[in-house]
């Protein structure tokens, strides 16, 4: 059993992670809620990319030079190669890509949340699960156990999990 003095020591911690947390929360939820509405132009804008590639390309070379998935090309007017989403100057290797696009800002936001293993935002993210792992363990070491509120919170915390368990079987 833990002293009162440990669980005063843990309240403190929380709160105070959790101030500094709260920034964080924010910026993740403005990127979740993004991310919902990915497949959608919610918040996007038309933007047009120019690059400049090596000159003659074939339609294979071009996709590869280019990066871009499913592209196919729609027609071939002289030199002008054109895809739906742009087009391709055999003749100057200048290439035109349109899409539509988060502004800068929110594009930063989209790409925190989808992170892998081989992005620098890979720490980030780590530490911020982390610290939500602490923050379900200290909600608990800040009362004492003998209380009723922290048996009502552990019977909470069971229905909360439930409640999301529900919702992930469910949903897909």
């Amino acid at each position: 059993m833990a002293s009162p003095k440990i669980h005063n020591a843990v309240r403190k911690y929380h709160r105070w992670l959790g101030f500094f947390l709260a920034g964080i929360m924010s910026v993740y939820a403005v990127s979740g809620i993004l991310l919902i509405f990915r497949k959608t132009d919610f918040m996007k804008f038309p933007q047009q990319e120019e690059h400049q590639l090596e000159k003659g390309l074939g339609e294979e070379a071009l996709v590869k030079q280019l990066g871009l998935k499913n592209i196919k090309v729609e027609s071939q007017q002289g030199d002008l190669i054109l895809f739906a989403d742009g087009q391709y100057n055999k003749s100057t290797g200048a290439a035109v890509i349109n899409k539509v696009d988060y502004p800068m800002p929110l594009a930063k936001l989209v790409k925190l949340h989808k992170a892998t293993h081989k992005s620098p935002l890979f720490f980030l993210n780590i530490s911020f699960g982390i610290a939500l792992l602490f923050f379900v363990i200290s909600a608990f070491l800040m009362f004492m156990p003998k209380l009723p509120l922290f048996k009502n919170g552990i019977k909470i915390a069971i229905a909360g999990a439930g409640f999301a368990l529900l919702v992930v079987i469910f949903s897909s």
